[in-house]
């Protein structure tokens, strides 16, 4: 049994709120019952949390080492420039697979470059609310 930690980052709480024709109109509290539900199926653990502080995600996922099998983090914008949850990523031994629910490479320029990708084990995105169940099956392959 793995124990995943799904990470949520900056205006995700607005999930189904925001930019609907991006991210859809299903709750993010509706996606990660989707999530841990997926990962029950499957005689695993998934727990699921959301921040907008930066700080926090970098407290997540350093509290991850030794509790969790992995991280699959949605940052949002934090991916583009954060620094700070890069370097909190490099700093534990716990896999992290970044996840983003739209396909940031056909959407504006900023969008397409991440400072998460090289310090994490992979990258799923745009497949909506299904990017992270792709993620998550990443890790029990």
């Amino acid at each position: 049994m793995m124990k995943i930690l799904i990470l949520n980052g900056v205006n995700l709480n607005l999930t189904g709120k925001r930019e609907t024709a991006v991210y859809g109109a299903e709750s993010l509290a509706s996606i990660e019952q989707e999530i841990t539900a997926f990962a029950e199926e499957r005689g695993h653990i998934a727990e699921c949390r959301q921040t907008n502080l930066e700080g926090e995600l970098c407290t997540a996922i350093q509290e991850a080492e030794g509790v969790y099998d992995g991280i699959i983090l949605n940052a949002g914008a934090y991916s583009h420039y954060s620094y700070a949850i890069r370097d909190a990523i490099a700093a534990v031994s716990v896999p992290v697979v970044e996840v983003h629910m739209s396909n940031v490479y056909a959407r504006e320029e900023f969008r397409r470059t991440s400072v998460l990708t090289e310090v994490c084990r992979g990258e799923v995105l745009g497949f909506g609310k299904k990017s992270y169940l792709l993620a998550l099956e990443s890790f029990f392959l």
